[in-house]
């Protein structure tokens, strides 16, 4: 029964009906049926994120080898398995439309139908077949029509990810002269907002910081104010921290809040040891805001003057008014009292300022 197999392999190489092979496994025309031994067509397989979610082609890449590909080696009209030896598969962790079109998360048999001006793609149910011999319609999920687009000469079949984008990606295969992309979007949002909820049940939600992230990313994205409210709540709750009011300030203001939003400011100030407003003046002006970060440096050594962090602070606004001397001697205290571990990061801004360097910039 194996030689018989081997045979009917053989003869289906011989007749074409393995497009997609530059060549049988062995020289006299035969494919291995029982041992794992390499392959005329190896294995590949490429990835991509888009948000939290993951995209998985898995294929075998057959060679050019001379032939001529489109219309001859795979034909016109039909079925294709999209690359050689099994299914070639693409999998999804979560759902996203293709071509606009929805597909539920899954894994999915990778088919194509080519043509000289539009391809079919098609994602079928059925992912563990050997090629497209077995292929049936019925068990399609999707098909989707792309156009093809001449390109830059790939000998070996490959697939790449084109055009990223924070929502979308276009998974592309490459071969011989021809390049077919089809494109994948994801509700990033909706993604992220059901893994961070599923998060909350675990140990993400058991501390103050778990609820501070889960409402920054609201926050940041403008999305789902009423509940990133409720989570800080919580964190606060969990634990009142300049970090966490901070943040319930911003959302409120966000939401138009204007009164609440300065209270809750106010809180959290009075509530900032030396370390926190430093770090949020600091972050303040990474972004750009400078004017707002000199106007807070000033109030870090009010909040601990013999604390480190703060005679960095005046660093700071000295070399910033171009009082190297000071700013050099306030950050020879910073380094004597900083951590063994921050020293190292301090060290390099002394040399900047004793060589009149503004560390600010």
């Amino acid at each position: 029964m194996r030689n018989v197999w081997k045979c009917v392999l053989s003869i289906l190489v011989g007749c074409g009906a393995l497009a997609g092979n530059a060549g049988a496994q062995f020289k006299n025309g035969s494919q291995p049926t029982e041992l794992n031994i390499p392959r005329a067509s190896q294995r590949g397989t490429v990835t991509q994120r888009i948000g939290l979610t993951d995209i998985t082609i898995t294929y075998h890449r057959p060679s050019v080898g001379g032939r001529e590909i489109w219309g001859k080696t795979v034909p016109y009209g039909k079925v294709w398995r999209a690359g050689a030896n099994e299914n070639t598969t693409i999998t999804f962790t979560d759902d996203v439309s293709i071509e606009g079109k929805p597909l539920p998360a899954g894994s999915y048999g990778l088919h194509a139908i080519p043509d000289k001006d539009q391809w079919t793609i098609i994602f079928s149910k059925n992912s563990t077949s050997w090629g497209s011999f077995s292929y049936d319609e019925k068990e399609d999920a999707l098909r989707v029509t792309v156009k093809p687009r001449a390109a830059e000469s790939f000998e070996v079949l490959t697939y790449v990810f084109d055009d990223i984008k924070p929502d979308s990606a276009a998974a592309t295969l490459r071969w011989e002269k021809l390049a077919i992309p089809f494109h994948v979007s994801v509700d990033v949002k909706a993604v992220v907002l059901k893994s961070i909820k599923n998060e909350l049940r675990s140990v993400g939600g058991f501390t103050w910081a778990g609820y501070d992230e889960a409402a920054q990313w609201c926050l940041d994205n403008n999305y789902n104010l009423e509940e990133a409210l409720k989570w800080e709540d919580t964190s606060i709750q969990n634990e009142e921290r300049f970090e966490n009011l901070e943040t319930k300030s911003r959302i409120l203001d966000a939401m138009g809040r204007k009164d609440d939003a300065a209270k809750a400011y106010s809180t959290a100030f009075e509530k900032a040891t030396a370390l926190q407003l430093y770090v949020y003046a600091r972050g303040i002006q990474r972004q750009g805001n400078a004017k707002r970060a000199f106007e807070l440096y000033p109030q870090v050594p009010k909040k601990d003057a013999n604390h480190w962090v703060s005679h960095l602070a005046l660093a700071r606004i000295s070399s910033n008014t171009g009082d190297f001397p000071t700013a050099a001697k306030e950050m020879t205290q910073a380094i004597s009292g900083a951590p063994d571990a921050t020293k190292p990061f301090l060290q390099p801004l002394l040399k900047r300022l004793e060589a009149k360097d503004d560390i600010n910039k």
